[in-house]
């Protein structure tokens, strides 16, 4: 049976890719776009099945607004998609109080608006499926990506605990954690703070953003279909790693914190009250 999504961010990466394979497939998907210039030709090709709406997600208002419009107008919404969001690189004291408040409202607080003003419909309806994009950096932090890190480990810690409260009422979450992919993403949308020579040795980052010190190794498309896929399995994974180098740098990190928890049992415990008291 054909699905309605809704979908911040349809105007490149994963958002692009995963509406384009959605309305090939025949289902429908109201898609946000800042312009509608990259996204012409599929406003064309499927004027009956792409519902293409102008939203900045740093306007709160206009998310309110926008998500009780939509479920209105189509009804059920199968897929509620937060995608829409960007990468900010350069260390802590690079950024200034403009990019900083910039990021947050674009990559947190706008993915949690959605998810909030969603869930009342969601629940009317009996269920559905709310896919957060995160990324392996949701674990996994790297320097000159303070920021980056703060918004993604956010959205995941908020989305950890409303999967805990919403799957009573059927609604399934995923975060969907992927590496490195050859998006616009990296190659196009991501932001660089003023550098500062002092920070030389952590401006690593650089070699990745230029294509020409090699490309990333994930496959957008192939992505995109895995986590279309994923709406699909029941129960929802609450998280899903897409990439092999993200899987293991993950896998690598965890272990550390693990075994860095288990070093400090005496320490914990000597906080305690005695046992009985």
């Amino acid at each position: 049976m054909s699905k309605t999504w809704f979908i911040t961010g349809v105007s490149s990466g994963f958002g692009f890719e995963m509406t384009k394979l959605l309305l090939e497939a025949g289902d429908t998907v109201i898609g946000t776009v800042r312009n509608t210039e990259k996204v012409k030709s599929l406003i064309e090709a499927y004027p009956l099945s792409f519902d293409c709406r102008i939203l900045d997600v740093t306007d709160v208002p206009a998310i309110h607004h926008l998500v009780a419009e939509a479920f209105a107008q189509h009804g059920r919404i199968d897929v509620i998609v937060s995608n829409a969001g960007y990468g900010l690189f350069g260390c802590a004291e690079e950024l200034n109080d403009e990019e900083i408040n910039h990021i947050i409202a674009t990559n947190l607080t706008g993915s949690i608006m959605l998810i909030k003003d969603s869930l009342p419909y969601l629940r009317s309806q009996g269920g559905g499926r709310i896919i957060q994009m995160s990324t392996y950096g949701g674990q996994v932090a790297y320097p000159a990506n303070s920021m980056y890190h703060a918004t993604k480990f956010g959205i995941e810690g908020f989305c950890e605990a409303v999967a805990q409260e919403v799957s009573q009422f059927g609604i399934g979450v995923t975060l969907v954690e992927p590496g490195g992919a050859r998006t616009e993403f990296r190659y196009g949308s991501a932001k660089v703070a003023k550098l500062m020579p002092e920070y030389d040795s952590c401006h690593g980052f650089l070699n990745m953003l230029d294509p020409a010190k090699g490309l990333a190794p994930g496959d957008p498309v192939k992505m995109a279909q895995r986590i279309i896929e994923s709406v699909d399995m029941t129960p929802a994974p609450l998280r899903m790693v897409l990439g092999s180098q993200a899987l293991r740098a993950t896998i690598e990190r965890l272990e550390e914190r693990i075994a860095d928890y288990k070093m400090q049992t005496e320490l914990a415990a000597s906080t305690d009250f005695p046992s009985g008291e």
